[in-house]
């Protein structure tokens, strides 16, 4: 359903006279337009509430980020303000749309200006900062106010650093590694050039993944709020951690509309937690430290990899688990694995912000 979604919003897009239809918020955004195409939006979301609601192994809130970047775009063409600022009230939505979405405003904050403007743009911090931090305020009085992913204090090990490098070594390969599944699935998936066959194959793979592992449903909010607690073992996360990849990889790769932000944090979370448990058992545990320690600097290291933006994955993980006394290691692994993650010419899942303005 959602790849005919896809097709026929395709064409009843191009019918419209109003936004450019394929133009995506981040580009729009390094680009100062506002131009987002209605039509476009509403069948994209259409198509993601199918296909995440029948299971894709996608994240839920990148179409929830292109909701805020469309209201705030459209709020922008309709509102009498002068042109330059336009494009100001848009980035305002997006960042509005991180913080809220993943309850860290100053992640939604580092978003904007690393990823979409590549902090060039000094004139629109303080509207982002007010619009992020509103929306927050927000999620924390209507839904819940604590971290996305609430867990206790973790002791910071005598040899974090040690670790930290060494671990950013390993999540910089494994997000090399995941950008290249991403993009050979997506190639692969493009010979086949009709839109609901495409998504129909790439879901019944998922599906036949799905039923014999269904933690891989969804972007994996609950198996990640499992691994910082520490009560999975590292054989069963071995297990879901390769069908997370090959279900995201199909569902991404099909066509299927939601982002792959989340399930990264998954890729890192437990591939950390395995790292972890597996280094235990042949080195002293007070080397190691807490498992859920290198869960943390996963999500954070292979989100640095995937996005090359190492500032937005340190702020925007320590924010959702509230780990701040690991920020030195944080820096460190993000640090180590986006140098990693460049060096084999992977391009990021954003692409690069300062060629999206030439």
């Amino acid at each position: 359903m959602a790849g005919f979604v896809l097709q026929w919003g395709g064409e009843w897009a191009a019918q419209g006279k109003r936004g450019d239809r394929n133009l995506d918020y981040i580009e729009a955004a390094r680009a100062g337009r506002v131009d987002l195409n209605d039509r476009t939006t509403f069948t994209r979301t259409l198509s993601a509430l199918f296909s995440i609601g029948t299971g894709a192994s996608i994240g839920r809130e990148g179409p929830m980020v292109q909701l805020a970047a469309w209201l705030s775009s459209w709020l922008a063409r309709w509102i009498a303000i002068a042109p330059e600022q336009r494009s100001t009230i848009m980035v305002c939505g997006i960042a509005s749309g991180i913080g809220s979405a993943y309850h860290a405003p100053i992640a939604g904050v580092v978003f904007v200006l690393e990823l979409a403007l590549g902090f060039f743009s000094r004139n629109t911090v303080a509207p982002v900062l007010i619009a992020a931090a509103t929306a927050s305020s927000l999620i924390y009085w209507l839904v819940e106010p604590k971290p996305l992913y609430a867990m206790s204090t973790i002791a910071a090990a005598p040899t974090g650093l040690g670790v930290a490098l060494l671990s950013g070594l390993v999540f910089g390969g494994l997000g090399w590694v995941w950008l290249v599944l991403l993009d050979t699935a997506r190639v692969g998936f493009s010979r086949l050039k009709s839109t609901p066959i495409r998504l129909g194959i790439g879901g019944l793979l998922v599906g036949l993944i799905s039923a014999a592992i269904p933690q891989v449903r969804g972007n994996g909010y609950s198996v990640v709020s499992q691994v910082l607690e520490g009560t999975q073992a590292w054989q069963w996360l071995s297990l879901i951690l390769l069908a997370k990849v090959a279900a995201t990889a199909l569902s991404s790769g099909s066509g299927a509309i939601g982002g792959v932000f989340t399930p990264s944090l998954f890729v890192g979370a437990t591939a950390g937690s395995v790292l972890a448990q597996i280094a235990s058992t042949w080195m002293p545990v007070e080397w190691v430290g807490d498992p859920r320690s290198l869960a943390v600097l996963g999500m954070a290291a292979v989100l640095a990899a995937v996005t090359h933006a190492p500032l937005m994955a340190i702020v925007m993980v320590l924010e959702m688990t509230d780990q701040f006394q690991l920020t030195v290691p944080v820096m460190l692994a993000c640090g180590v694995a986006r140098a990693i993650s460049t060096q084999f010419g992977a391009k990021p899942i954003y692409g690069n912000p300062i060629e999206g303005r030439k």
